[in-house]
């Protein structure tokens, strides 16, 4: 199943206290549990204005729908094509 990445444009993401981030999350779990198992949140990263956040999903439909739902933006959605790390260098 693909993998996307998830650019949401948040003014001060960064300054979101942990029981904003609880919520936030909270919030997201819930839908992501309505839509069943087809979608998946990976890990989303707080920078100070915005938030990438990591899914897999069969579309990047359903990961504008479950922005709709909770009311999330998501300003930019790429499909990660791959992955590479330090090891992929290796001989």
């Amino acid at each position: 199943m693909p993998k996307y990445i998830i650019e949401r444009e948040i003014p001060g993401a960064g300054n979101l206290s942990a029981e904003d981030l609880h919520g936030i999350s909270q919030k997201s779990c819930s839908i992501l549990d309505s839509m069943g198992p087809q979608i998946q949140w990976v890990e989303s990263y707080v920078t100070d204005d915005k938030v990438y956040c990591t899914y897999i999903a069969p579309n990047e439909a359903a990961i504008r729908e479950h922005a709709e739902q909770g009311g999330f933006p998501a300003n930019r959605i790429s499909e990660v094509r791959a992955v590479i790390d330090p090891t992929t260098g290796d001989k």
